[in-house]
């Protein structure tokens, strides 16, 4: 009777691992087959290089260079505000927090990972807008522009990656053997310079892994960055303007394309699973480099 448990068990765990796999070829199918061909017909160089997104006009303009750019500023903005505060903060709750403290922190940013894209979105509105289009204002910076900017999303993302990165890095820290410490301590080392110099390195796998799952969800949002990025398809260095993302571009404008234009919305999904595809890679790359050393 065992056997025949464990055997159906067995069978059970494969049955869902291949339907895993089912999904993302089947995903990975349609996204290609649908894809590749609005990328021949419009051209690789032109769709990829292009600066103008024009479908209405004659002849339509397929260029997604300019969402390609915002996706990329975005992603950084919020790598730059909400990875050294998320790890900063499961460092504070693995090695610093107190118990009665960790209680209240622990569910608070379990919660943030929780709230629904559409409530970040209605914060950055209402908050975060406000603010950046007063930090841009004459009296402060001068440097313009209504709150809908690059700054703008990449501090809703920012915030928005937090319990992401605060849930795997911790756990991370937490994995880490005790004797790692405790003998960094007998050498001599303080407490600080033990968690930062021996148990940080340590969980070097797992701290970038958390990084690699916040920058995922940075590049893959949506409807926040809709709300508060601007939807601007243009190229802009000044952080204070808006822009469009990829995932912005796609969802705006799926609901009426037909024919090529949806076509190259779809390309336009190829290209961001393409970007996702690489930051994996890069993410095993460095993980094996961590492991031969």
């Amino acid at each position: 009777m065992k056997k025949l448990t464990e055997k159906a068990m067995h069978g059970v765990f494969l049955a869902c691992a291949l339907t895993s796999i089912l999904a993302v070829a089947l995903i990975c199918i349609f996204l290609f087959t649908s894809g590749i061909p609005a990328m021949r017909e419009i051209g690789l160089f032109q769709f990829l290089l292009g600066t103008k997104w024009k479908p209405g006009n004659v002849p339509a303009l397929y260029g997604i260079l300019p969402m390609i750019v915002g996706s990329l500023y975005i992603t950084a903005g919020a790598i730059v505000v909400g990875v050294p505060i998320g790890l900063l903060t499961a460092i504070f709750m693995a090695f610093y927090c107190p118990r009665r403290a960790y209680r209240i922190l622990k569910p608070c940013t379990e919660l943030l990972a929780g709230i629904p894209s559409v409530v970040y979105g209605f914060f950055g509105m209402v908050v975060i807008v406000p603010f950046v289009r007063w930090i841009g204002s004459r009296e402060v910076t001068g440097l313009g522009g209504n709150g809908n900017s690059i700054l703008t999303a990449s501090l809703l993302l920012g915030l928005m990656i937090l319990p992401t990165i605060i849930g795997v890095a911790e756990a991370a820290l937490r994995a880490v053997p005790t004797p790692y410490y405790e003998g960094a301590v007998a050498l001599g080392a303080t407490h600080e310079h033990a968690v930062f110099s021996v148990v940080l390195p340590a969980a070097k796998s797992g701290v970038l892994a958390s990084v690699v799952l916040g920058v995922g969800r940075a590049i893959g949002e949506t409807m926040a960055v809709i709300m508060v990025a601007g939807n601007q398809a243009r190229i802009t260095g000044n952080l204070f303007k808006g822009i469009r993302t990829m995932t912005a571009n796609i969802v705006t404008e799926m609901g009426y394309a037909t024919d090529l234009h949806r076509e190259a919305l779809i390309a336009t999904g190829v290209v961001l699973f393409a970007f996702i595809l690489l930051i994996n890679l890069s993410f095993s790359v460095l993980k094996r480099k961590g492991e031969r050393k």
